[in-house]
């Protein structure tokens, strides 16, 4: 496993200095970004997607694109910092920033992991229950397993567990393509969804809040710049380079991915659902109305991107949390204690008898909250000239960096506002 690993730097570098070209000399160069898409692609965009196409068809198709290109701006940041650097965000904010603001930001973000661990944990949790009729807390408990037996590849270097997530990645893809095959899609309604805004009603209105509001994770943000910090050695600023290129063009094809997963969700609700069944808003609803609508394969295949994304945002999420804890604070404990500080509420929240689908949403919530901490801090410190040099992003970047988080932001304040039942006028009219 670490010859994998070995192999790969040894090709990296050879790429840098000018001696391999090509197509498989770019694919070294593929793993930070498609391990980052895995938080787009989680648990919790399942609802959503599907409370969309099965309430609007595939008229908000083109919220889905808004997001996903949000999305892949901060994800090139975040990975153009840790190449640029040498450091992740964490390791940045515990450096620049005064300590009892560090201890903040990175209790908000523990508090961040676990939240999406919850909704990694279910989404596996439910798609194991459903499709093997088990209890729900035995489903987690496999998860739990699986989980802990994955991230074990992480101590064998970086290139396994990239090929390990990558493969599932890969599991959902086929899933969805699976899927629009299968459903009867309308491809014109599609296309006019995607570049025809509009917002049908003010219900329509907070799906898009929750589409945009929840899309840029913060432990994502944190994750990219760690995943790119040290898996190449550049010896220069023409290496620097070349690494934000290829990084670039990784962000933009992982992510292009992630976003035809979600459009397909989306496009798969709008198929089965919107006719007759709009009301479909749960997981679980979902999978028991596709089995007569679309039959019992559509149905199986459904839970096993589900089962997929919920064991590889849930390995990613732990990854995380770790590089949290160790860039903040420089501490670094066993993956087997970091897998259990951040299982063990969801494990109390299923004993207690919450329903699932309403954790997930909880769950976003605190994802709301903690949010704004790792996307001021990399737009601040991609914008430094003495930490980032000649790699600082240039003013239309910055400018664009910040009308996305006050969009982001903004709407992760109405997501906020209204789970806390504070009316927003222009929601309620």
């Amino acid at each position: 496993m670490l010859d994998l690993t070995r192999n790969t730097r040894t090709g990296i570098d050879a790429v840098l200095r000018g001696e391999r070209h090509g197509l498989r000399a770019r694919l070294l160069f593929a793993g930070p970004a498609i391990i980052a898409s895995v938080a787009y692609m989680d648990p919790g965009n399942y609802a959503t997607n599907i409370q969309a196409g099965a309430g609007y068809g595939y008229t908000l198709l083109w919220v889905v694109l808004l997001a996903n290109l949000i999305a892949m701006l901060f994800q090139a940041l975040s990975a153009r910092l840790g190449i640029v650097t040498g450091k992740n965000l964490a390791e940045l904010s515990r450096d620049h920033f005064s300590k009892p603001v560090v201890l903040v930001m990175w209790a908000v973000s523990e508090v961040a992991a676990m939240a999406t661990d919850l909704a990694e944990f279910l989404g596996g949790a439910i798609g194991l229950s459903l499709l093997f009729n088990l209890p729900l807390i035995v489903g987690m408990a496999i998860t739990a397993i699986v989980t802990y037996g994955i991230l074990l590849f992480e101590g064998r270097g970086f290139r396994p567990m990239e090929l390990i997530i990558g493969a599932l990645v890969g599991v959902i893809g086929l899933c969805y393509l699976a899927e629009i095959l299968i459903a009867p899609i309308d491809w014109q309604a599609t296309g006019l969804g995607l570049v025809s805004p509009a917002l049908p009603d003010h219900a329509a209105l907070t799906i898009a809040v929750g589409i945009i509001g929840a899309t840029v994770m913060p432990h994502a943000i944190y994750l990219h710049s760690g995943l790119t910090q040290s898996r190449a050695t550049p010896r220069d600023d023409n290496d620097r380079r070349k690494l934000v290129r290829f990084s670039n063009t990784e962000v933009v094809l992982a992510l292009a991915v992630a976003g035809m997963v979600n459009m397909a969700m989306v496009m798969m609700a709008a198929s089965a659902f919107h006719q007759g069944h709009s009301e479909v808003s749960e997981i679980e609803t979902a999978y028991h109305t596709l089995t007569p609508l679309l039959g019992g394969a559509a149905a199986a295949i459904f839970l096993t991107s589900l089962i997929a994304s919920g064991v590889s945002s849930s390995v990613v999420g732990t990854m995380a949390g770790q590089m949290i804890m160790q860039g903040f604070l420089h501490i670094r404990i066993p993956i087997w204690l970091r897998r259990l500080i951040t299982m063990v509420p969801a494990f109390v929240v299923v004993a207690m008898g919450v329903n699932a689908t309403q954790a997930l949403v909880v769950s976003q919530v605190i994802l709301s909250i903690a949010l704004p901490v790792p996307m001021i801090a990399l737009i601040v410190f991609v914008a430094r000239r003495d930490i980032m040099g000649a790699f600082t992003v240039s003013p239309p970047i910055r400018l664009l960096a910040i009308l996305d988080a006050i969009a982001v932001l903004s709407l992760n304040f109405i997501l906020l506002a209204g789970a806390f039942g504070v009316p927003i006028p222009f929601l309620d009219g």
